[in-house]
């Protein structure tokens, strides 16, 4: 099933691929700099350990190297981002859809948020660069004691909650991204959940980078109480241009004990973004954390969710997802960390490369010594169905109790079947077809675990990067 690069035919990516008039509120200068992080503080209104913080993690990130793994970064500049961008001003979140700016409503209207909304959501949120522009939660939830608004206003009005959390599961000294996303965060989602309140219907937040040479640095932060259950559910997209842009959050999830959290992500960046996040959980006493990750777009990602296992019979799920094409390096995988007894974890990475891209899986099973009764299963599975691409494994299994600790891996790497191809062929599909059908057929683990809109999307999206792509 080998390909010549002239064949291809590029991506349709019309739907994503549009941009709004950068007509701003707020802008910072061009760069990064001390002036820079004081200045986002100061249009926020923060307090003053929240500046402090920012100005500790802006020394850290100058003193950390960048990383000398995982792909080329050599062509990051950092001054060449603007670091906030906000087309409203700063607080000024809208809570009704209508009261919008035009260009900002019709751009969210077109990716489908507000049918999103009214059909399958409980609440949802939408970032527009550096600004929350809009946000709400049903009725019935907030009166449960749910909480679920952007990361500024909860600085603002829940700061005992937050502070409790912010910072302790990702450290600003964690990685040279978390300190940069410390240092000029802005925006992101932040979920409460009182104990023993089932959220039921998901929550979403939408992220949508619009500018050129524009870094968005969402900080997300989710707290279920004991006993609490919450879906969380993250989409992105941005538009093309020739200069690269930067995306780098932080998302911290804390499951206090008997807590169960869903977590899903469908990344559709446009191939001209580095998206270099940082998304860990701790779970706690008899809880469960899910991660449900999709990558699809991007230049380059660097992405590993992680699961702290910190109770006894705590569990947690990791299924995460690579598609790449042209121009395309996703690093991805999942972690996890077993410091407790009876802890379960099950890690699933499926990758497709395609067109010549380049996928890799990276991914760390930790047992601590003490952490008798754990058990884990980590399962890596890339697919090639041309020859000019490329899928890495490189899983790291550290175990440091051996007192009655069950731990499985594999890993395959396979091809499309030409007889796969002519029997749904000789069924009256074309080629092109036959191997969509394979493809969603070996994501189907993941499409599952999508509400219904994404897992159509996730099938156009494929579709899309298919055209053109045999012959």
């Amino acid at each position: 099933m080998a390909q010549n690069a002239a064949e291809i035919t590029p991506l349709d990516y019309t739907r994503y691929d549009f941009k709004d008039p950068e007509t701003y509120k707020v802008r910072t200068a061009k760069g990064l700099s001390r002036d820079i992080v004081r200045q986002i503080s100061a249009l926020k209104h923060e307090p003053q350990w929240m500046l402090d913080y920012r100005l500790r993690a802006y020394e850290h990130f100058l003193d950390r190297p960048m990383p000398d793994w995982g792909p080329d970064l050599s062509d990051l500049d950092f001054d060449a981002y603007t670091y906030y961008a906000n087309p409203l001003a700063e607080g000024d979140t809208k809570k009704r859809w209508e009261d919008l700016p035009s260009d900002i409503k019709n751009t969210f209207d077109r990716l489908g948020i507000p049918k999103a909304e009214r059909e399958y959501f409980a609440g949802v949120g939408a970032q527009y660069d550096s600004g929350t522009v809009y946000h709400r939660i049903r009725e019935d939830l907030s009166k449960k004691g749910v909480i679920f608004c952007d990361t500024d206003t909860a600085v603002r009005e829940h700061p005992d909650i937050l502070r409790k959390y912010f910072g302790k599961i990702v450290p600003y000294n964690d990685n040279k991204f978390s300190a940069l996303n410390s240092a000029v965060w802005s925006g992101g989602s932040f979920v409460y959940v009182p104990p023993g309140v089932d959220a039921g219907i998901p929550l979403q937040a939408y992220f949508r980078i619009n500018a050129k040479s524009v870094g968005q640095f969402e900080r997300t932060l989710i707290i279920a109480d004991k006993g609490a259950k919450i879906h969380y559910i993250e989409g992105c997209t941005a538009p093309v241009y020739s200069e690269n842009s930067l995306h780098a959050a932080v998302v911290e999830v804390i499951a206090e004990a008997d807590a169960k959290i869903r977590y899903t992500t469908v990344q559709n960046w446009s191939k001209n973004v580095y998206n270099l996040v940082t998304k860990r959980a701790f779970a706690y006493e008899n809880s469960l954390v899910e991660w449900v990750d999709g990558n699809l777009g991007s230049k380059v990602t660097m992405k590993y969710p992680s699961v702290y296992l910190k109770g006894k019979g705590a569990r947690g799920d990791m299924l995460s997802v690579a598609f790449a094409s042209e121009g395309q390096i996703i690093d991805s995988g999942a972690k996890a960390v077993h410091s407790a007894p009876n802890t379960s974890s099950k890690i699933i990475g499926k990758s497709i490369a395609i067109r010549g891209g380049q996928t890799s899986y990276r991914g760390l099973l930790h047992v601590a010594r003490g952490a008798t009764g754990a058990k884990s299963a980590v399962r890596c599975d890339a697919l090639l169905p041309d020859a000019i691409s490329r899928s890495d494994t490189y899983p790291y299994n550290e175990v440091h109790e051996y007192e009655d600790v069950t731990i499985t891996h594999e890993a395959v790497v396979g091809k499309i079947g030409e007889e796969q191809i002519f029997y749904l062929m000789s069924r009256g599909l074309s080629e092109s077809d036959s191997i969509h059908l394979i493809l969603m057929g070996f994501l189907a683990e993941f499409a599952k675990e999508l509400p219904v809109d994404y897992a159509l999307e996730l099938n156009r999206l494929i579709q899309l990067e298919m055209t053109g792509a045999v012959g």
